[in-house]
């Protein structure tokens, strides 16, 4: 029976690998200890999401452990012997990296060091995938040549017609603390895959979302903008006239390509997974939707102030993941995403 070690295993990602590989038929060992909680209140707690898994799936276990505890995280991948080990876990908020530096680099950065090179010891014929962000590429992708439309910006370059591409520059720009934490993991896993040949890949995520998502304001934009409209919650608008632009990609298409990737792996790649141009919207294009879904018109307030480096309009370019994996498409629509987020409020699943 092949082996997989998912960190962050509770989570939006997390848990879809779990049940993903676990439907495959592989013994599944879950990493987390509910640090979302700690980070986000008791909106974000994804103890939920665990006894769920557990429920579930016989294959599946979970283990409490923190990755930054060094020691115990080289032991459990001894013990283990991973096949497959997919990193989710992180600190994933622009906001509170600022107001928590050091719990913010030791999770994203160090925590990464520690899996990588623990993997390197004690498994290094596993396959390492590392779900890193799209803000790596910093605030960068705002001197893009842009066009506002009615309901969103769009870029106004051919060249970025299909989105931003992996070759898009990283550096000399403004990332944020958690863009930054989150570029030192990359490239740490980039350089294990070229300097030592292990096979490894970064995930560079635009909206990574689906229907177990805990989304709160400071992370998971449109699950949390689809909760609010469930429950008649005010949404805040930071800026850009509602018009910023976010490609989404639903979790289980994301546990698709890390499965292609495990079947036929490379050395030190990365690649920009999103829903591209296909699954994009706009702030005012998603009040829209959930409107159209719901009945209930978005209560919303405009901060006329945007969020530090974040982003006008981002979309994934996809070309590079399906060249490489050609088998590989996306199979959740905005549309299909949008109902299955909207019904899980509904239904209590994911609190």
């Amino acid at each position: 029976m092949k082996r997989l070690l998912v960190t962050g295993a509770s989570g939006l990602i997390g848990s879809e690998v779990v049940d993903y590989f676990c439907q495959l038929g592989w013994q599944v060992r879950g990493i987390d200890n509910n640090m979302r909680a700690d980070f986000f209140g008791t909106a974000g707690d994804t103890r939920w999401n665990q006894k769920r898994l557990a429920k579930l799936h016989n294959s599946f276990e979970h283990w409490e452990l923190d990755i930054r505890d060094r020691t115990r995280v080289g032991e459990s991948i001894k013990e283990f012997a991973p096949d497959l080990i997919v990193h989710t876990a992180a600190q994933p908020s622009h906001d509170l990296a600022a107001s928590r530096p050091f719990d913010d680099f030791d999770v994203n950065a160090v925590g990464t060091f520690n899996l990588i090179e623990s993997t390197r010891m004690h498994a290094p014929s596993a396959v390492f995938i590392q779900m890193s962000t799209n803000k790596v590429y910093g605030d960068r992708p705002n001197t893009i040549a842009l066009k506002e439309l009615d309901t969103r910006w769009d870029y106004d370059d051919p060249e970025f017609e299909n989105g931003i591409p992996e070759t898009f520059s990283i550096d000399q720009s403004k990332h944020s603390l958690f863009g930054a934490s989150k570029v030192a993991s990359d490239i740490c896993v980039q350089e294990y895959g070229r300097y030592f040949g292990m096979k490894t890949c970064c995930l560079r995520g635009g909206c990574l979302t689906g229907p177990n998502h805990s989304g709160v304001e400071l992370h998971g934009f449109l699950s949390f903008l689809i909760k609010c409209n469930a429950e008649g919650r005010r949404y805040k608008v930071f800026g850009y006239k509602g018009k910023q632009v976010r490609d989404n990609i639903h979790s289980l298409d994301v546990a698709r390509f890390m499965h292609a990737f495990y079947e036929n792996p490379r050395s030190g790649e990365v690649y920009n997974i999103g829903g591209g141009r296909a699954n994009s919207c706009s702030i005012l294009e998603a009040f829209e939707k959930i409107t159209e879904l719901s009945g209930k018109p978005m209560e919303y307030d405009y901060l006329d102030e945007n969020r530090a480096g974040d982003h006008i309009c981002y979309l994934s370019d996809l070309t590079k993941m399906q060249t490489h994996f050609p088998t590989w498409d996306l199979s959740q629509s905005l549309d299909d995403i949008f109902e299955q987020i909207y019904r899980a409020w509904l239904d209590g699943r994911n609190q």
